[in-house]
């Protein structure tokens, strides 16, 4: 198809590259394209028509016609934003007849209101909605862009992309408007980027405490080390970050005794300090971080970066550490756990010596040997250490 192009026949070539990709989808629908190979075949054929398309100039509006059913029926996003792609060739009478067809298609999709839900959420709707996104930016109207996005008001996300559109046009009253909607209309465990956006709309307001009350929300929803910095960067534009690092220590310390009170487990694992470890790691306090898992426990990978961290003052603390979780690495049973489980030991073996204690991991590797001489891999992969 390149060389037809190349060759002059760029008429054919817009013919010949529908043809194949029409085959292109069809064989798509009937093989596993993971490796993406016959992804990047279905694109470059989209590539060839366009130029194509712009060396031929087909009529507009028989294109656009095409262009925006084939648009609609895709489900492998075939000639997707195409009113942006094509315009040099649509022209405006080619986008008008687009626009059109958009429209009609447009007004037999109905509104939907918080909580409803859209059966065709990723099909057809999702489709036309698109293609209605792309016509309204192109009009460069604020308000013809809120009016497709409000036509989907299912989920706290589509208030919080009207409240974005208007804050990038700076029409800060609407985008808090629209905000403190969509808080509204979605009180529980809403998307926390709404309430986050509604709570930077009040501290420019300088409203806050109402900021504070609902990064509280999503903190205590959530209460891990990604939403502890959330809690952090707004309190500290609101000058009050020490009261509330108290309140969430205080917080996560009742949770966690709850959690234990009541038996439960997280995943496979019964509740530890290590949300409270990985705080107090991120904040730089690593001594209070080492006691706090000496406490409570903590998971592995935490215990591994309090160890590194304790390798040059505190060696035996780090090897006693790594001791602690050769079992748990070498029971993985496979390959890239036996090597990390090696490379383990042999960090364990230098801290050991560095301390005096040569003598005792000639003692601890025999140890490990006998327990996991079954794993001959391992065994083969241990002989390296001495």
């Amino acid at each position: 198809i390149d060389t037809l192009l190349k060759d002059g026949h760029a008429e054919e070539v817009i013919e010949l590259a529908e043809y194949a990709l029409a085959a292109v989808e069809k064989a798509l629908n009937n093989v596993d394209d993971s490796d993406g190979y016959l992804g990047g075949i279905l694109e470059r054929i989209q590539e060839l028509h366009l130029a194509a398309c712009k060396k031929a100039k087909p009529d507009p509006e028989r294109l656009a016609r095409r262009l925006f059913e084939w648009e609609m029926r895709t489900e492998w996003d075939t000639f997707h934003g195409a009113v942006d792609t094509y315009a040099s060739v649509l022209g405006k009478n080619g986008i008008e007849v687009y626009r059109q067809l958009a429209e009609e298609r447009w007004s037999k999709v109905n509104a939907l209101k918080p909580g409803e839900s859209d059966s065709d959420r990723y099909g057809k709707n999702y489709r036309i909605t698109s293609i209605m996104e792309k016509l309204a930016e192109k009009t460069g109207d604020v308000e013809a862009q809120v009016d497709v996005k409000k036509r989907n008001l299912s989920h706290a996300y589509s208030f919080l992309q009207i409240a974005e559109l208007y804050r990038e046009h700076k029409k800060y009253d609407k985008a808090l408007e629209w905000a403190e909607a969509g808080v509204k209309a979605f009180p529980k465990n809403t998307d926390s980027r709404l309430r986050e956006f509604l709570a930077d709309e009040y501290h420019r307001e300088k409203r806050h405490d109402e900021a504070m009350n609902l990064v509280w929300l999503i903190f205590s929803e959530g209460p891990g080390l990604n939403n502890y910095q959330t809690l952090k960067s707004h309190a500290d534009k609101a000058r009050q970050w020490p009261q509330w690092r108290e309140k969430a220590f205080s917080f996560i310390r009742d949770e966690i005794s709850k959690s234990k009170n009541a038996g439960s487990r997280l995943y496979w694992r019964p509740p530890d300090h290590s949300t409270l470890v990985a705080i107090l790691l991120w904040e730089k306090k690593y001594e209070e971080a080492w006691v706090e898992a000496q406490v409570g426990g903590c998971e592995m990978a935490l215990w591994f970066k309090l160890a590194a961290l304790r390798e040059k003052e505190h060696p035996e603390d780090a090897a006693n550490v790594y001791r602690a979780h050769i079992d748990t690495i070498v029971n993985q049973k496979n390959n890239e756990s036996y090597k990390q489980a090696v490379a383990l030991v042999k960090k364990i073996g230098a801290l050991m010596k560095n301390t005096g204690k040569e003598n005792e991991f000639t003692a601890y590797l025999e140890q490990v040997r006998i327990k996991h001489k079954p794993k001959r891999n391992f065994m083969k992969l241990l002989q390296s250490v001495t």
